[in-house]
């Protein structure tokens, strides 16, 4: 079945409210949504959101690699032979993960509405459904606190909490956040990169005596490999990497020197289905246990991610709820929710409408 249009298409997704990390603060999400059309009449479906903090890619990039050099790479091909389909879009340019994801994921839409499978059996299948946390974006710590107790009211008992830059001021967030949840919520830190490695090693200290964490996310710069093995070796918190974690070889080399306890996957910047899937993989090889994440991104790619989540047994920890924050989903179908737990269906590819 050949592939004959590529096609792009800007859109805006307002948020329900501000989304706020070490690195940005933003009010809305600006997405490149991608159809891949086929010639018997079905299309499959991506999407890119442009983070220019994380991915260096911007709109205007993302959709000039998916009309340039990647349609050149995958028009005229048979979605059939998806494997060499998805190695010629990475090998179509260098970099611009964001888009190569957009197409993986509408390559792999595609596919599996040929064989009228559902992307997570496509991928493996699946047993458990994901559940997963809610962000607590970094702000004042009773406004932090506040965030925190709405979340828990709506059924979330894993909170993923975003600090940095300030490390008196993180702490009282984290002691706030704490005071809220109670002992049977589970607490997530994400530094974003905003700390340096000895400070990380004293904040995380004085956290475990005040109370448990389940884990630290990227406490440190993406390119301080040697920061985050400093890190993980002077505390009990497991530490995870983010931002370092782009590519397989970035896994490779985290897992050669065992510099994290745990990655965290994400396709807008690993460049899609296939090479999360690849790095999963690799980590599960070394006794790593995998976070599958997402940016601020359209409910379509975080879609996409969850039907990886559900279908690879070494990604044991979701941080989905990205589409949560959104005023609308933009498209029908796709991933639901009950409370904290992510509902898949079983039509074929994404399950979108």
């Amino acid at each position: 079945m050949k592939i004959t249009e590529l096609m792009t298409q800007k859109t805006s997704l307002p948020l329900e409210k501000p989304f706020k990390t070490a690195l940005r603060s933003i009010n809305a999400i600006e997405v490149i949504n991608v159809t891949i059309q086929l010639e018997n009449g079905d299309s499959g479906l991506g999407s890119a959101s442009s983070t220019w903090q994380i991915t260096g890619e911007s709109l205007e990039s993302i959709q000039a690699a998916m009309e340039g050099p990647i349609k050149q790479a995958v028009l005229g091909r048979d979605i059939e032979q998806l494997e060499d389909i998805l190695t010629a879009v990475q090998r179509s340019c260098a970099a611009n993960t964001s888009a190569k994801a957009a197409v993986d994921i509408a390559l792999h839409d595609a596919c599996c509405k040929v064989f009228g499978l559902p992307l997570h059996q496509y991928l493996g299948g699946g047993a458990v459904f994901p559940v997963t946390d809610m962000t607590i974006s970094i702000d004042e710590p009773e406004t932090m606190q506040d965030n925190a107790k709405q979340s828990i009211e709506q059924g979330f008992d894993i909170l993923k909490i975003k600090v940095g830059n300030e490390e008196a001021l993180d702490i009282q967030r984290i002691s706030k956040i704490r005071e809220a949840a109670g002992d049977r919520v589970k607490l997530r830190l994400d530094a974003n990169q905003g700390w340096n490695s000895k400070q990380a090693v004293k904040i995380i200290r004085v956290l475990e005596e005040k109370t448990n964490l389940e884990l630290v996310e990227q406490p440190v710069p993406a390119h301080d490999i040697a920061g985050l093995k400093y890190i993980r070796e002077r505390v009990d918190t497991p530490i995870m990497a983010d931002e370092s974690v782009f590519s397989p070889a970035d896994a490779f080399r985290l897992v050669k020197e065992e510099a994290v306890d745990l990655l965290n996957i994400k396709l807008m910047k690993c460049g899609g289905v296939r090479r999360a899937r690849q790095i999963a993989d690799m980590a599960q090889s070394a006794g790593i246990e995998c976070m599958i994440g997402s940016m601020m991104e359209s409910h379509l790619s975080v879609t996409a991610a969850a039907h990886l989540a559900y279908a690879h047994s070494n990604i044991t920890k979701y941080d989905l709820d990205a589409a949560l924050w959104l005023q609308d989903q933009g498209v029908q179908g796709g991933m639901q929710w009950q409370g904290n737990t992510i509902e898949l269906s079983n039509r074929p590819g994404l399950g979108l409408n």
